[in-house]
């Protein structure tokens, strides 16, 4: 599994539909798609939740995204991201 960190940008239509149940079914798609989530965060700014996941491969949360956007509105920008220690491997 690798680790994605996906940004989220709410649209006026996705603030409307906030709620713990919108949540929950976000969850159950991202798993429906191979992912887990392992952490998310509310921002102020440039971007306004993140979602701290795992995924088996780019394309399964390629796909997550397109669904998440569908059922929330919420658009996302994925970056994929490895530790320190495997960063530092890679440049040695």
């Amino acid at each position: 599994m690798a680790k994605f960190f996906m940004y989220g940008k709410y649209s006026q239509e996705a603030l409307k539909g906030m709620s713990a149940e919108r949540t929950k079914k976000a969850l159950e798609l991202i798993a429906q798609h191979g992912g887990k989530v392992s952490s998310m965060y509310a921002f102020l700014g440039k971007y306004d939740i993140v979602l701290i996941t795992d995924f088996p491969a780019v394309a399964n949360v390629m796909k997550a995204a397109i669904a998440l956007n569908k059922l929330t509105g919420i658009a996302f920008t994925s970056f994929p991201a490895i530790t320190i220690e495997e960063f530092d491997k890679i440049t040695a």
